[in-house]
């Protein structure tokens, strides 16, 4: 399918054709201002187009999400995931979608925690099985404490999960854990207190 395939697109036709970065530019441009029922109309029309496009399925999901038609929004975010994984622009819209839907619901019993992050749990929970090759120091001044650490503490979680919290406890680095037991407050509110409990012990720790 090309771009001047859509022989009955609307009036943005040309500039979805002539220049498809500026036709998004546009688009995101509308939803920044708050207009997101017109980016919901110039996306509209190109929706079968491009069910694989990472750009589009996001943009099509924040106008939704403008417009608080959060199911449809959740959805188009999930496919984001789908699509990039490794791109945290979407997991960051999901994560923020489920806290608004956490508050606005309190006595939903779970959030809207999809396939993708169910998938992501049961990685982190093998993951934890794991038994790396044991090391020795060597002429590395990296210390052995140092390599264990992933990542720094600073740098963003994309999906946090209890089970990655668990992994980052027994790796000992706690600062980690009690970020996402933090996230987690927001996401699953009903289990608030379990998580405060596991913040406070982890805060004798450090």
């Amino acid at each position: 399918m090309t771009f001047s395939d859509y022989d009955s697109a609307p009036a943005n036709e040309h500039a979805m054709k002539s220049d498809p970065h500026l036709f998004f530019a546009e688009v995101s441009l509308d939803i920044s201002r708050g207009r997101c029922e017109s980016g919901i109309e110039k996306l509209q029309p190109y929706i079968d187009h491009f069910p694989d496009s990472y750009l589009f399925c996001l943009l099509y999901a924040k106008a939704q999400r403008g417009i608080e038609n959060y199911a449809l929004a959740g959805e188009y975010l999930r496919k984001c995931c789908t699509i990039a994984p490794a791109n945290q622009v979407a997991w960051q819209e999901l994560l923020e979608l489920q806290a608004i839907i956490a508050a606005q619901d309190p006595g939903t019993p779970e959030t809207m925690f999809d396939p993708v992050t169910d998938e992501l749990e049961k990685l982190t929970a093998a993951l934890m099985g794991f038994e790396p090759v044991k090391t020795t120091e060597n002429a590395d001044p990296t210390p052995l404490l140092e390599q264990k650490q992933p990542f720094s503490d600073d740098m963003a979680i994309a999906v946090p999960t209890e089970t990655l919290a668990t992994l980052f406890t027994a790796q000992g680095a706690y600062k980690k854990a009690i970020r996402i037991y933090t996230m987690l407050i927001l996401l699953k509110p009903q289990n608030a207190e379990h998580y405060q409990q596991e913040i406070d012990s982890l805060l004798e720790r450090l």
